[in-house]
């Protein structure tokens, strides 16, 4: 009997858990629902089944204190002198050795909760459920017996387990379970399993694109107001767009663009984060709607709070990024006749960095050998520049609040680009942005986000940037606008930013590690999602992946 403080389960639920403990986990605990076709294809046939005009065809809500239990029943017919709680599913029945039909078991164990609710609620006896599989056309008789009423009294005892604890359990020890099941982007069971048995061939269950697509204003004075489900965007040039809400990934917002209040409701209600940044390129803040849970911060805090965890990703994580920074040197001069000194020092010195970030015992001492790979790094930047590129697009060193020459504007605009699409990633995943390993909270940034960011600074800008550059692709004049004590991009250079940036998230690679393509803007999530691994699953894949 459950308590009046604990919420009822829902039916649903119990198929859930009889299906995969972790998919119910995911679902009731942490309360992560993804729908895929095969769900909406489902709800499809309950909307047609809804509709039939039959006379002994009832669907009801119910709901029992004693059990514990809620649900929505598909349908209750009258047959053979009694209420019968019917269930319909889309595909096949179980066929037992003697080819005979037969209810699979979390259809089973759903079907004979209704049959309990039923019985409770009406005050007469209930004999049996029954299940429809509509790609046999066949009904499936489950007597509700005392085995079947002890399997849910089990079940639900067992729910009430793991509602109550903070640890996922494992995934579903069979794996064909987990092709079917819509929440195997957020599991990773496949990229757990390579995790433990490296020899373990995954099969791609994680979607190699996102999808929607993200959205930037950049039009001064433009304005996103909404009309039904739609965002609607207006200038001040008469120029239109429309973008349905469920093909919208973000928002995002470069300086004087208004937002309705309408607009930001139709957001946060669908999920599509709304980002904000000046116009000068800094980023200033978001509105993100559904970030994680409780249990999912509670398992980061004592995961990141735990000294040998930390330093053990810091390790791996300084030296993915220095790798990274050499192999993007190394590419860059292949083929040359000869090297520049000023790049074979940089490297030279960089191997070094690596060497000692291999054998460091700290944190601390972590951060001082990778910061001087990458002082190395961004001193040979200038010498893998094209010879004709004009000289005032050349950095003259790093700077950063404010960027001092155009190469740096670049470069700054380009990285608060990426850190809005790391922090999207970081809130995908629910994780708590503010708690990173690597970088101290010392700003307004958020630690995670800037730890996550060190993976993908060369490959998603710093490498189509310097491409971009030494095809002559920006303009000294239109695309910038300089002053004496700071240098920012021009509304023509914004804009010739994002799509330079837009059009490297959807390039696709192939992951050396997990072994099949997907896109950039679906790495940076998978990457985050293996850090989470670390805490919640089988570590070993965060950070492993490198520039070929």
């Amino acid at each position: 009997m459950t308590g009046s403080h604990e919420p009822l389960i829902r039916v649903m639920a119990l198929h859930a858990l009889a299906y995969c403990e972790r998919l119910f986990y995911l679902e009731e605990v942490e309360e992560i629902r993804i729908a895929d076709d095969r769900v909406y294809a489902g709800r499809a046939l309950h909307e047609e089944l809804a509709q039939e005009d039959a006379a002994d065809v009832r669907t009801f809500e119910l709901a029992s204190e004693s059990l514990g239990l809620k649900g929505k029943v598909d349908a209750i017919r009258h047959r053979e002198g009694a209420w019968t709680p019917y269930e319909h599913k889309r595909g096949r029945a179980k066929r037992l050795a003697d080819k005979k039909a037969a209810a699979w078991p979390s259809d089973a164990l759903q079907v004979s909760a209704y049959g309990m609710l039923l019985e409770e609620a009406m005050g007469k006896h209930v004999a049996e459920g029954r299940v429809r599989y509509h790609a046999d056309n066949v009904t499936v008789r489950v007597p509700l017996d005392e085995e079947a009423r002890q399997a849910v009294m089990d079940a639900i005892e067992r729910a009430r387990v793991l509602q109550a604890s903070t640890d996922r359990p494992p995934v579903a020890p069979n794996e064909h379970l987990c092709i079917r099941c819509s929440l195997a982007p957020v599991c990773l069971p496949e990229e757990e399993r390579l995790a433990s048995r490296p020899d373990w061939e995954p099969v791609r269950l994680f979607p190699p694109v996102p999808d929607g697509q993200t959205v930037h204003v950049t039009t001064p004075g433009a304005r996103v107001g909404r009309s039904g489900d739609t965002l609607v965007v207006t200038g001040d040039d008469s120029a239109r767009m429309s973008i349905p809400i469920h093909d919208a990934e973000a928002l995002i917002v470069h300086g004087a663009v208004q937002v309705t209040t309408q607009a930001l409701h139709l957001c946060a209600a669908n999920g599509v984060p709304v980002h904000w940044f000046s116009g000068g390129g800094y980023y200033v803040g978001a509105l993100a709607a559904g970030t994680g849970g409780v249990q999912r911060r509670i398992r980061q805090y004592k995961a990141l709070t735990n000294a040998e965890t930390c330093l053990g990703l810091t390790q791996r994580l300084a030296s993915a990024k220095g790798e990274t920074q050499l192999r993007y040197l190394l590419r860059a001069t292949r083929g040359a006749k000869t090297r520049p000194e000023e790049i074979d020092a940089s490297i030279n010195k960089i191997r070094g960095s690596l060497k000692a970030i291999s054998r460091a015992d700290s944190c601390d001492s972590i951060r001082g050998h990778e910061g001087a790979a990458a002082k190395a790094y961004f001193a040979a930047v200038p010498h893998i520049l094209a010879e004709d590129v004009p000289s005032s697009l050349k950095p003259k060193g790093r700077t950063r609040r404010p960027p001092r020459d155009r190469f740096n504007a670049l470069l700054s605009f380009g990285y608060g680009l990426l850190y809005r699409t790391t922090l999207q990633a970081v809130l995908a995943v629910g994780l708590e942005p503010a708690l990173g390993f690597y970088h101290a909270p010392r700003s307004a940034a958020h630690p995670l986000v800037l730890d996550l960011m060190e993976l993908f600074r060369t490959s998603l800008w710093d490498m189509p940037l310097i491409g971009a550059i030494n095809r002559r692709q920006w303009d000294p004049r239109a695309d910038f606008s300089v002053t004496k004590y700071k240098v920012w991009l021009s509304d023509a250079g914004r804009k010739k930013a994002i799509e330079l940036y837009e059009r490297r998230l959807a390039e696709k690679w192939k992951h050396p590690v997990i072994g099949y393509s997907l896109s950039y803007a679906r790495t940076m999530e998978l990457e985050t999602r293996l850090l989470e691994k670390e805490w919640t699953g089988e570590p070993g894949l965060f950070a492993r992946s490198r520039l070929r």
